[in-house]
């Protein structure tokens, strides 16, 4: 399906250092914002306390950020779940009022409940309080960490095996330098980093791999449909001719995403986020970033097409 479809050829590979130069400046700003500001967990990481409670009627959440922080809660974490009448509370360990709201190990319910949580409005009751602990988030830390270094081990594997290792290279790199820079944003505004947003992250890896594939996948069709275009040539075409299909899916998909972002609540307002700057940087890095690294890589027409063999061309011609 397509739109529009665009007779001449666009010249992206012309620009290809300078689209380059740029990802890479991004990315070391990335990098060093990870390193001097590091990432703000979310409790699931750094251990708390999660209060579910329920109201008769929707809860007033600004009433019970206030009623928090009037206790000595500095960074109340208060968000629907479910329905309006559903409410979750966090507390972070690091948060200083913590330790005063706990008591032998235990939540004081009283404390919390009569100053805080009854604010939001009638009839509250408390569903469930679960205790995080730090080891608990060190432990989902690693497993993030190992689950996403898997699924960067897939991709060169499925890349490698379905076109040829320079392409798997180039795929590599364009998608961690799309997740550095999720992961940058995240450290330079101070968004928490929760679950929510280590599976959008996860997430938008698999989405640059298809934009990858269909790019990857082009040229290998134009390889074989054209043999007197240079490899440049091949590339700028291959990409002009997924435009139309480019803006459609990933049109489609932004629109999804940006109504999470706008209704979706504090519950998915950082995953969406996470994946709107993945899906922009996806596109770029898949067309701009990838393909200018497989024409420096040397890639060639044989290395996606391979020759006949002489026995077999006899053979076809008998």
């Amino acid at each position: 399906m397509e739109f529009f479809r665009i007779s001449r050829d666009i010249d992206f590979m012309k620009r290809a250092v300078l689209f380059n130069v740029i990802s890479f400046v991004t990315f070391l700003a990335a990098v060093f914002f990870l390193v001097t500001k590091g990432l703000n967990f979310s409790i699931e990481f750094t251990g708390g306390v999660v209060v579910e409670a329920q109201y008769e009627q929707a809860a007033d959440l600004e009433k019970v950020r206030g009623a928090l922080q009037q206790i000595g809660v500095t960074e109340p974490q208060v968000q629907n779940f479910g329905t309006s009448r559903d409410v979750m509370v966090r507390l972070a360990v690091k948060d200083a009022a913590l330790p005063s709201l706990v008591t032998d190990g235990k939540l004081d319910m009283l404390k919390l409940g009569d100053q805080a949580l009854k604010a939001g409005g009638p009839g509250m009751q408390v569903k469930r309080v679960e205790f995080i602990g730090p080891q608990v988030g060190k432990e989902l830390a690693n497993d993030g960490a190992i689950a996403l270094g898997l699924v960067i081990i897939g991709i060169m594997i499925y890349l490698a095996f379905r076109f040829e290792w320079k392409f798997a290279v180039a795929a590599i790199i364009a998608n961690l330098h799309d997740v550095i820079i999720i992961l940058g944003f995240f450290a330079f505004f101070q968004w928490e980093f929760s679950l929510s947003v280590l599976a959008a992250v996860l997430a938008v890896l698999g989405y640059s791999v298809n934009e990858s594939v269909v790019v990857f996948d082009r040229i290998r069709e134009v390889f074989r449909k054209v043999r007197s275009l240079t490899v440049a040539e091949v590339v700028n075409r291959a990409i002009t001719s997924t435009i139309s299909r480019t803006i459609i899916t990933h049109g489609s998909t932004q629109l999804m995403v940006t109504s999470m972002l706008i209704f979706g609540g504090p519950a998915l307002h950082y995953f969406a986020l996470a994946l709107t700057i993945g899906i922009c940087f996806g596109i770029y890095s898949s067309v701009l970033v990838a393909s200018p690294i497989v024409i420096w890589l040397g890639v060639t027409r044989e290395d996606l097409i391979k020759p006949v063999k002489k026995e077999e061309a006899q053979v076809e011609q008998g």
